[in-house]
């Protein structure tokens, strides 16, 4: 039985398609605009900085389970490298693509409950998956934020 694996799969592509519908909604000056400015860190806030981290949450995690590659994309996930909209719309494919082929690496709902070094401790697949959607919506949410604040501030 898969409902487990069904409802996760359907609360990630829920996440992905609100990934994409804010990418084709922000314009292309505003992708990288920083209208929050954020004394705390050297990192740019920015609602494309968050669309991208949003979608390194989910690869992380699948990666991770699939591959045991725990680390955090943020290396070839830089605003430098993915620059534009067809940039990031295309990870944002290969991102999808990877969920996908984890889910599909499930066969069932017990699955979830096996245990494995994520990356340090001892986990649940069901519990990195979810701490994977927390984050990806973490950083959905501030990708709002930030489109709508630096749409505002070009009025």
């Amino acid at each position: 039985m898969r409902a487990l694996i069904e409802e996760l799969e359907s609360e990630f592509a829920g996440v992905e398609a609100r990934l994409r519908s804010l990418l084709d909604a922000t314009p292309e000056t505003l992708l990288f605009a920083k209208p929050l400015p954020d004394g705390r860190t050297m990192i740019a806030i920015s609602a494309g900085g968050c669309i991208i981290r949003a979608a390194a949450m989910i690869e992380q995690a699948f990666l991770g389970i699939t591959r045991r590659l725990w680390d955090d994309p943020f290396e070839w996930t830089l605003p430098e490298e993915l620059s534009t909209r067809g940039a990031i719309l295309e990870y944002l494919e290969e991102v999808f693509d990877t969920r996908k082929k984890g889910l599909a690496f499930l066969t069932s709902d017990a699955d979830l409950t096996r245990q494995l070094p994520a990356p340090e401790t001892l986990r649940s697949i069901f519990a990195v998956l979810i701490e994977a959607l927390l984050r990806a919506e973490h950083f959905l949410g501030k990708a709002e934020v930030l489109m709508r604040a630096a749409d505002h501030s070009r009025v």
